[in-house]
């Protein structure tokens, strides 16, 4: 940690985190890695992790660096050592955590997507305008926004160098669930996850579509599918069900989608198309995006996320085309904190890089971005998007005024 003038290190943030499973363990690196490469204006520190399991969160608290475990996530929020909770559970306690957050004065951070129901997510953008106007942060952590190349684009679209945009298309593909004996996890059941692939991916999807291009979506038209209806419940793979003979496995419904595939038009008329699915054998984490404008296109690929395809339709067609930038210049977006020219990120950096921007938005004061209204126009979309599909694909609109209280 670099020193201030005065050679003290700068004030603490104490950051307390509800989950420790994926999710957790992601932004548990983000916090300890971000005052380590940038030099914040506060400093992350790891106060405490919450989780029910006493063992497990305790072992989460060793494994990840907090110095405190709790099996509660009211008495996290208590502590008088945390001025900032990150929430990192599954979507059907997203909304209960972060408006007891900041009811009691907390900043907040919360996965996406921010709630599971559009219900949920306006209570807790409510909730975020109240505090906000008690000084307090409310962010929800899209971090694929925080991808240097990402980011970068972002910049070449803001700057006019598509000019006016034509198509957006996103497609998010993975395979973990191509086995019908994948077993029933809270991820497949509506209660506790909202939804399936259009949550889970079809979300990062929607955020980033609206993210580059700097507008919302207006309107989708949808379909979307469960193809494995019933999975083994993990009761009975502790049973010996997963591994056992004929009938030996206890089923459950699987109650959220498996692909969720639509179109939709932006605020300006431009047309978008998605695709997100947990089906496409082969896939691993295949997130890939085009845009295409009057001036030029940009393409990425999370697979090579240190690079940037950029195509400038305003040079002569016999030199024209798509050329590679690989974003790990110094002045491309993050990478102050980082290697030299070449030397690559991978996908923990996006999590360092959320902490680096939402600790100068608590220090500067300035609205955190993507904050929690972005969270709700995000929800509302998932929401048309279901309701399209339950109508035959017919044409939805998405409400875009903000909620307040």
């Amino acid at each position: 940690m670099e020193r201030t003038e005065s050679g003290a290190a700068p004030p603490a943030l104490g950051v307390g985190m509800v989950g420790y499973a994926f999710m957790g363990a992601a932004h548990s690196q983000g916090w300890r890695t971000a005052g380590r490469a940038f030099d914040l204006p506060l400093r992350p520190v790891l106060a405490a992790v919450a989780g029910r399991d006493a063992d497990g969160v305790r072992a989460a608290a060793r494994r990840h660096g907090w110095a405190a475990a709790e099996t509660d996530w009211r008495a996290l929020i208590a502590r008088e050592d945390v001025q900032l909770v990150d929430v990192c559970t599954p979507g059907d306690s997203h909304a209960e955590i972060a408006v007891a957050a900041l009811e009691a004065g907390k900043h907040v951070l919360c996965e996406k997507p921010l709630a599971n129901s559009v219900a949920e997510a306006e209570t807790m953008a409510v909730a975020a305008e109240a505090a906000a106007a008690r000084g307090q942060i409310a962010m929800v952590g899209f971090n694929y926004r925080r991808v240097p190349a990402l980011a970068y684009a972002r910049s070449l679209v803001a700057d006019g160098r598509l000019g006016t945009l034509r198509h957006v298309r996103v497609t998010y593909l993975q395979d973990w669930l191509v086995d019908p004996g994948f077993p029933l996890t809270w991820r497949l059941e509506r209660e506790h996850a909202g939804s399936g692939a259009l949550g889970d991916l079809g979300a990062h999807a929607v955020d980033l579509a609206q993210y580059l291009a700097g507008e919302p979506l207006v309107g989708v038209s949808a379909l979307t599918e469960t193809f494995v209806r019933k999975r083994p419940r993990l009761a009975g793979a502790a049973a010996g069900g997963l591994g056992g003979g004929a009938g030996s496995e206890v089923y459950g419904q699987v109650t959220v989608d498996d692909a969720a595939l639509f179109t939709g038009r932006l605020a300006s008329g431009a047309l978008a198309s998605f695709e997100a699915t947990r089906m496409a054998s082969g896939r691993k984490n295949a997130l890939r995006l085009e845009i295409n404008g009057e001036k030029g296109s940009l393409a990425f690929d999370l697979e090579r996320l240190n690079e940037l395809s950029f195509h400038d339709h305003t040079e002569p067609a016999e030199s024209a085309g798509f050329r590679r930038i690989l974003v790990t210049e110094p002045g491309h977006p993050y990478l102050e904190g980082w290697w030299p020219p070449g030397h690559g990120l991978g996908y923990e950096h996006t999590f360092a890089h959320q902490a680096r921007d939402l600790v100068h938005a608590i220090a500067d004061g300035t609205a955190p971005a993507p904050s929690f209204a972005d969270g709700l126009q995000v929800q509302r979309v998932l929401a048309a998007v279901e309701d399209s599909a339950r109508n035959n694909a017919v044409y939805t609109p998405v409400p875009t005024a903000l909620v307040t209280g």
